[in-house]
């Protein structure tokens, strides 16, 4: 049964620079339709061309990391949402590099930063793609 608490409450806005926007919208589709969303991948081809398998295989991992470490339940909101819940700004931290007490906030887990290595180089890949496209950093 769904508690009024477990509403994702759009409390932060999106974030200000498109490759960041970018891996939230992917990682929202993954975590909602699944690993494999053609949406997605789509998302991924658009971005880097050719070199969307990275950018796919780094989110997988990221949403699968999360998924098997975290001792509590992220709230993310829908897809096309006009803003960010309080997770999914830790969410969007972690990727930009943020360390163990933004992992310990988002998991409740600060002993088993499994995700921070995926969060990282998701965030790295995500900057060499704003860059080779051109995007404003």
């Amino acid at each position: 049964m769904a508690h009024s608490s477990d509403s994702p409450a759009l409390d932060l806005p999106l974030p200000a620079r498109r490759h960041q926007t970018l891996g939230l919208v992917i990682l929202r589709r993954l975590a909602a339709h699944g690993l494999q969303d053609a949406r997605a991948s789509l998302l991924a081809l658009d971005a880097a061309g050719t070199d969307f398998r990275r950018l796919l295989v780094l989110a997988r991992a990221l949403v699968l990391d999360l998924s098997r470490s975290s001792r509590r339940k992220i709230l993310l909101a829908p897809c096309c949402a006009a803003g960010m819940t309080r997770d999914e700004g830790l969410l969007m931290t972690l990727v930009g590099g943020a360390g163990l007490d933004v992992h310990a906030a988002l998991t409740d887990d600060a002993r088993c930063p499994v995700a921070m290595g995926s969060a990282h180089a998701l965030g790295k890949e995500l900057e060499r793609i704003a860059i080779r496209n051109g995007w404003k950093l």
